[in-house]
């Protein structure tokens, strides 16, 4: 029920985290497998949809630092490479501005870039923010708008 629900949901979250969608898939389906495998163990407690976006970002953030890790050693897939193999729908879809917000968000320091996606894409409010990160809402606020500060600065937009 929750994968039928949420599953599309959660694999923008993770797309918007690391760039691509295969991964972003990826990531998203080694969620609910984990889930699916400590079903017996595990009571979610709460909101079981913050718990899956939580475990998404901790996914897509181990992803991004495999590949920091790989960049460092040199055996890093080339990013332009990974792209040409979008399909056609995928390259349709995407706009200019879209690319240049892409590339501007993924420019940003990892918590800010969090606070952003959860806020403007998921349309999150900063008190469920603040329980996905695990951090207070005022620094949600702090991070969200200096996020957005560095954002215009880096499109050439007024803030």
């Amino acid at each position: 029920m929750l994968f039928r629900q949420h599953h599309a949901e959660l694999v923008r979250l993770a797309l918007l985290l690391v760039g691509d969608r295969p991964t972003a898939e990826d990531v998203v389906q080694e969620v609910f497998a984990s889930l699916q495998a400590r079903r017996d163990r595990l009571r979610l407690q709460g909101d079981p949809l913050a718990y899956l976006r939580a475990a998404v970002l901790n996914r897509g953030r181990s992803v991004l630092r495999r590949r920091a890790v790989a960049r460092r050693i040199g055996s890093s897939r080339d990013v332009q490479q990974a792209r040409a193999n979008l399909s056609a729908e995928d390259e349709v879809i995407r706009s200019e501005d879209r690319r240049q917000v892409l590339v501007a968000l993924a420019a940003l320091p990892g918590r800010r870039r969090e606070v952003l996606v959860l806020r403007y894409y998921l349309g999150l409010s900063e008190a469920d923010i603040a329980a996905v990160l695990k951090i207070r809402p005022g620094t949600v606020k702090s991070s969200a708008a200096r996020g957005l500060a560095a954002l215009a600065r880096s499109l050439g937009e007024e803030s």
